[in-house]
């Protein structure tokens, strides 16, 4: 199996000549103001069979992407919907409304929920939303190794419920820009990191005894930002500082091949 990085959480996963992709986005416009499509992000490298995404916040969840991507009826499966009325699930309904427009095949699936995608065995488990919305975090297993992807989760009690599952892991896929919200919906607001910063994912990684740690959830050179979205400076530098020897920071567009 061999991980390719798309750019803010995105990544592509190959194993058997087919791939997956996860919280694969083309547009991150609606969390960057200025940002152009297909700016700092890559393409998958070929059509994937599969998507897999862990919430349906815009910078995570891009029907119009992935029905670029995808093959004829390749399954989506993401979290629940949101719970509450709109004003709960603001930052969940664009995403939701476009899923249904693209005509996806999009499933619903459990936490702790097992699916087999062609090579790829696919786990959903427990993830914590720093804006309170549904997530999933999800365990990919190919070829006889094995990943972990973060989406965008704050640091929660479940890393040990995982890791006595499915550790150890050949490479875990951390969000790491420590992001703290200010949302008109959310008053108010905390100062608490709504995504694991550097300390806490690498914490997370030395849990899920990672050989590898990536990771992701940040951009080296970001056009500003919509208001009330502030990141920890270099995200990177400080997860290599934390994560020592398990860390492998990706450039977009490089694969990591878990054989090496």
């Amino acid at each position: 199996m061999r991980v390719r990085r798309l750019g803010w959480a995105g990544l592509e996963v190959e194993a058997g000549g087919e791939r997956l992709v996860i919280d694969y986005v083309r547009d991150l416009s609606p969390l960057f103001t200025g940002w152009k499509p297909g700016e700092n992000v890559a393409a998958p490298s070929g059509p994937a069979s599969a998507a897999l995404v862990t919430h349906l916040h815009r910078d995570h969840t891009d029907a119009s992407a992935l029905s670029e991507v995808l093959t004829q009826g390749a399954p989506v499966l993401r979290p629940a919907p949101g719970h509450g009325d709109d004003v709960d699930n603001v930052t969940t309904l664009p995403a939701e409304r476009e899923l249904v427009r693209h005509r996806l095949a999009v499933e619903v699936v459990d936490v702790w929920s097992t699916r087999d995608l062609g090579p790829f065995r696919v786990t959903a488990v427990p993830a914590v939303d720093g804006l309170g919305d549904p997530q999933l975090n999800w365990v990919v297993e190919a070829d006889g190794q094995r990943i972990f992807h973060g989406g965008d989760t704050m640091f929660h009690g479940f890393w040990w419920l995982v890791a006595r599952r499915f550790s150890p892991f050949d490479a875990v896929f951390l969000p790491a820009n420590g992001a703290v919200v200010d949302a008109p919906h959310l008053q108010p607001p905390s100062p608490v990191p709504a995504a694991l910063d550097p300390l806490q994912a690498a914490a997370a990684a030395e849990i899920l005894d990672a050989r590898l740690a990536v990771p992701i959830h940040y951009e080296p050179e970001q056009p500003d930002k919509i208001p009330g979205y502030a990141e920890v400076a270099d995200p990177a530098a400080g997860f290599r500082t934390h994560a020592g020897r398990r860390a492998r920071v990706l450039p977009v567009g490089q694969w990591l091949d878990l054989a090496c």
